[in-house]
């Protein structure tokens, strides 16, 4: 029997989910790599594998979007720092199913923005879906599965908690994020109103398909904690006063009260925290929590380094987000054009290391 013909990719940016996603690519049974675009002109031409540290692949990168545009595949995976609507509407004119971890978990087809991205995806005969981990699967795809075994529902909670130490991104820290600044500054910062639109989506996924009667508003609450002495990042040192926790709440309220929450706990160790914030006892987790009859509780272990030096090498959480991204491309590849989301899609999953996989 001969291999039917896999499936062609092209990377869009190669930070670390980009880079992480490239060697799931290469991993997966059906299919390859067909290009890259690069955002920094230094990386311009430049093999694929060289850029990667590891041996050439034969695909040379490119920092011209027309240029990847024209490239003949399949699908892009999509994963700049900051999401461009023109860029995606775009690519999926150009013919290219995309998948991302930057948005469109549960996108609001009223909105004018997201309708102009659906019918670009209609017009060309593609489809469009946003993953990811967190937005993205623990904070929806996973938490409805788990509701699966409850019944009578009163709350269902998805959280995270990571030591930012480990996170190897010190720009993104600091001007994105907000650590080592002022309170004030991080309250006034972008890091909200970048996690607003992604986890409300998550939130109002959960709702609408459990069935959930909630207000109109999704509420969002961040509180910040303060380093009481200097804790070393690594990149840079957070004097005292300066932010070096960060909380966030997305909650959907019923009649005044909590059904559904998103929360994120970023912190920068648990000492010299004021207030003293900590992970619990538990360590860096992910937690699902549906409380019902009976109440179910799931901890994911493993997507957070288990040190720092291990973390400024190679991230699990981030090598997760690109995976969940990638192992969708042949179900999305296959499915009707438009926007689709977890709940459209067929349940997908990871393939085995090379060795272990049924040859045809």
């Amino acid at each position: 029997m001969s291999n039917p013909a896999k499936l062609r990719v092209v990377q869009w940016a190669t930070g670390g989910v980009g880079k992480a996603a490239i060697e799931c690519v290469l991993n997966h049974p059906q299919l390859e790599l067909a290009g890259c675009w690069v955002h920094s002109a230094d990386k311009n031409g430049r093999d694929v594998g060289e850029i990667l540290g590891i041996e050439a692949l034969g695909v040379a990168a490119t920092s011209s979007v027309d240029e990847a545009l024209a490239i003949d595949a399949d699908c892009v995976v999509y994963s700049p720092l900051i999401p461009n609507d023109d860029e995606v509407v775009a690519i999926l004119r150009s013919g290219k199913n995309v998948v991302t971890p930057v948005g469109w978990v549960y996108p609001d087809l009223s909105n004018p923005a997201v309708k102009a991205i659906a019918d670009a995806a209609l017009e060309a005969g593609v489809t469009l879906h946003g993953s990811g981990i967190h937005p993205g699967g623990i904070t929806e795809r996973f938490p409805l599965m788990v509701s699966g075994l409850s019944s009578a529902v009163t709350h269902v909670r998805a959280e995270e908690f990571s030591d930012i130490r480990t996170y190897n991104a010190p720009d993104v820290v600091r001007y994105i994020m907000g650590f080592g600044g002022t309170p004030e500054e991080a309250i006034q910062g972008p890091m909200a109103g970048l996690l607003d639109a992604g986890f409300k989506q998550s939130v109002r996924m959960i709702a609408d398909h459990m069935g959930f009667s909630i207000e109109p508003n999704i509420q969002t609450i961040q509180d910040i904690a303060v380093a009481t002495s200097d804790i070393d990042y690594g990149p840079f040192t957070i004097k005292p006063g300066n932010v070096a926790a960060r909380r966030f709440r997305w909650q959907a309220l019923a009649d005044g009260e909590p059904v559904i929450t998103a929360a994120v706990n970023w912190l920068m160790g648990e000492h010299n925290l004021e207030p003293a914030w900590d992970f619990g006892g538990r360590g860096e987790r992910f937690e699902v929590e549906v409380t019902g009859d009976p109440t179910v509780s799931l901890t994911f272990k493993g997507l957070q380094p288990p040190s720092i030096a291990e973390g400024l090498q190679r991230n699990p959480g981030v090598v997760a987000t690109a995976n969940h991204c990638v192992n969708a491309i042949p179900d999305v590849c296959a499915a009707e054009p438009g926007i689709k989301t977890y709940l459209d899609l067929p349940l997908f999953a990871g393939r085995p290391a090379p060795h272990l996989a049924v040859t045809q």
